[in-house]
């Protein structure tokens, strides 16, 4: 049961955590704004405005966890600077006590944050890439959406789409291609299981060439088993329109890594991504954890910047962490599941061991 002193801060963390995520968030977008607009000095207001609108869920993931250690170092330093803490210390209440309402509404946040974030945050990003290839670029033709395993492109008088598609490995598979007259009329369509991508240059195999002529009331078609094809795209042009599993819910990536794997193809880096969300989602707790021990001395004397520095050191270090433990995991050096959720149980480790060293 709340009481009135776990209202209260509760109070205290609540105005500091959304004062953290606002602020941040705002400088966060500013610089980049500005970044944008000096690359682009052409891009309308409304663009940027759009553009922005659709980057803000992304924007918000990356900073909850920033805002929740920020909540509760300020919350108990306040609590500390003004003596409150020795006096709910002297009642009989523990440190892990006083800072049990925090952690508690972080964990619910966390957990609301990342189901609400997972519905939002795909459609956020296909939206923000459709604004900068078509509206800030002024290159839609590099735009492709990622529909659970099927890449669609456009390209002057053609359209392909490409079932699976391995960067790595520069290869694809189930290729469909439809080439159209400059009135659209359709001309030709051909498929091909299996695609390797050399530069421009593409070379098909095991597929078939169908010709629609208004000369002939049939199609004609005919089969081959190696065909090379100068394309006007590479891989990086497939590729650098942002087809990652940012644009896919969290259901969608499962999915798209259990097709991926019948095909036959690399799933590691994926199921990386898939893993670390969960992972990234309770780093807003392991923060506020790791953030505690360090909200309870130096009450005067820049005491509370003092200890926010420090918090915000060792965040830094663990965002070098959880950065090198998925570097780690998508080169196969880790297993998924353990490069996403490594950091993590150090740092709670870490601040478990700090609060017992307190004694508080």
């Amino acid at each position: 049961m709340m009481t009135r002193i776990d209202r209260y801060i509760l109070g205290l963390f609540l105005a500091s955590f959304i004062g953290g995520l606002l602020v941040f968030s705002t400088i966060f977008l500013a610089v980049d704004a500005m970044s944008m607009m000096v690359s682009n000095p052409d891009i309308s207001t409304s663009v940027l405005f759009s553009y922005y609108m659709a980057y803000l869920p992304e924007v918000m993931r990356q900073i909850f966890p920033v805002a929740c250690v920020i909540g509760t170092v300020l919350t108990l330093s306040t609590l500390n600077r003004a003596n409150e803490l020795v006096a709910l210390f002297a009642s009989g209440m523990s440190l892990a006590r006083i800072a049990a309402p925090v952690l508690i509404t972080i964990a619910v946040f966390s957990i609301v944050f990342f189901f609400v974030n997972d519905r939002i945050q795909p459609l956020a990003a296909r939206n923000k890439l459709s604004i900068y290839y078509s509206e800030i670029k002024k290159r839609p033709d590099q735009f492709s959406v990622v529909k659970t395993d099927r890449i669609w492109y456009r390209a002057h008088n053609k359209i392909f789409n490409i079932k699976t598609l391995n960067p790595d490995t520069a290869m694809a598979q189930n290729l469909t291609m439809y080439f159209f007259s400059d009135a659209w009329d359709l001309l030709q369509m051909l498929t091909a299981q299996q695609v390797d991508m050399n530069g421009t240059v593409w070379t098909l195999k095991d597929g078939s060439v169908t010709v629609f002529s208004t000369d002939s009331s049939f199609p004609l078609t005919s089969d081959f088993k190696v065909k090379k094809m100068e394309m006007g795209q590479e891989l990086t042009d497939l590729t650098g329109s942002g087809q990652t599993s940012d644009m896919l819910s969290q259901g969608e990536l499962s999915e798209f890594i259990k097709k991926n794997k019948a095909a036959g193809l690399d799933t590691l880096q994926y199921e990386v991504d898939y893993h670390s969300r969960w992972g990234f989602a309770a780093a807003g707790l392991v923060m506020a954890l790791l953030g505690v021990p360090f909200s309870v001395g130096r009450a005067r004397s820049g005491g509370t910047m003092m200890n926010l520095g420090i918090v915000l050191g060792l965040v830094f270090g663990y965002w070098i962490a959880y950065s090198s433990a998925l570097n780690l995991g998508k080169h196969g050096q880790l297993p998924a599941i353990v490069a996403a959720w490594l950091p993590n149980l150090l740092a709670v480790l870490l601040g478990v061991t700090l609060l017992k060293r307190l004694k508080r």
